[in-house]
């Protein structure tokens, strides 16, 4: 769940709740704002403040408000003109619908990039590499979007499987030479939740893709990338944006576990796909030397 959602739940005071409205009215015009000008400003002691924070899981106040702003600067960047709940309207003609959903397409990969810590990133690939089988455990209509990660990966000699049967039994089966991939963009499925036992009794490292924030998977999980985080669960016309981000994280996973060996896996491939690919075209551009 985002920081500015768990803001909004009815857990405050009256003086707390006056406090928490102030900083949505302020956002980014807080960051010089010392806790007495705060306190000043709504009537407050400066206390409230990290009243407020603890309440809200954080140490003090100064990590609240860094937490705060870099989730404010976040939903700030891109998507400023298109909602990505609703990216056309029923106004729009065909090309206006094929340009919006185009554009927000570019949003949601630049967002995604924005959000790609190095560490993180680093650490993901070195898991998939090390790994001797990949299994990516997720609710039906993700695991329909890693059917491409999954042919990519396996001409490189990478073994995918794709958990969507006898999901407990395969996380059960799993030991520390697996790499669990957990794609969750609520972080909160109750279907992915439930294999975790499974996987950490048998010392399986797991890496997930779910949205920003903390939550339930996140929190569990070896090493997290983050999913661009702007649907709602219901209230759109379709998944575009976590869709997308799912896509463009998978593509750069295996890019990275890719160029981890990038002769061998480039003459490994063109071997396999001269040998099995029999596809032809009459197109020059197309066509192999």
């Amino acid at each position: 769940m985002l920081l500015t959602e768990k803001m909004k739940q009815d857990v405050f005071s009256k003086s707390e709740r006056a406090v928490v409205e102030y900083l949505f009215i302020e956002r980014e015009h807080i960051q010089d704002k010392t806790m007495k000008q705060i306190a000043a400003a709504t009537y407050t002691h400066p206390s409230m403040l990290s009243r407020i924070a603890h309440k809200l899981d954080f140490p003090g106040w100064i990590e609240l408000k860094d937490a705060f702003l870099a989730e404010i600067e976040y939903l700030n960047r891109h998507f400023s003109d298109i909602d990505a709940n609703y990216p056309f309207t029923a106004r729009d003609n065909l090309m206006a619908v094929a340009n919006k959903v185009a554009a927000l397409k570019q949003m949601t990969i630049e967002d995604t990039l924005s959000l790609l810590d190095h560490e993180a990133y680093e650490r993901a690939v070195t898991m998939l590499s090390e790994a001797k089988h990949i299994k990516i455990f997720s609710v039906i209509h993700n695991l329909l979007l890693c059917h491409d990660f999954k042919s990519k990966m396996n001409r490189i000699g990478k073994q995918v499987s794709l958990c969507e049967f006898d999901a407990e039994f395969e996380a059960a089966n799993s030991d520390e030479t697996t790499c669990a991939l957990l794609i969750s963009y609520t972080g909160e499925s109750d279907y992915t939740l439930g294999l975790i036992p499974y996987l950490k009794q048998r010392s399986v490292p797991m890496l997930a893709l779910t949205s920003l924030g903390e939550n339930a998977i996140s929190s569990q999980a070896d090493c997290t990338l983050r999913l661009t985080t702007r649907e709602r669960l219901y209230s759109k016309i379709g998944s575009f944006t976590s869709n997308d981000s799912i896509h463009c994280l998978l593509d750069l996973l295996y890019a990275g576990v890719f160029s981890t060996d990038y002769e061998t896996n480039m003459a490994y491939k063109v071997h396999i796909s001269k040998r099995f690919d029999h596809r032809k075209s009459s197109n020059e551009i197309m066509q192999e030397d």
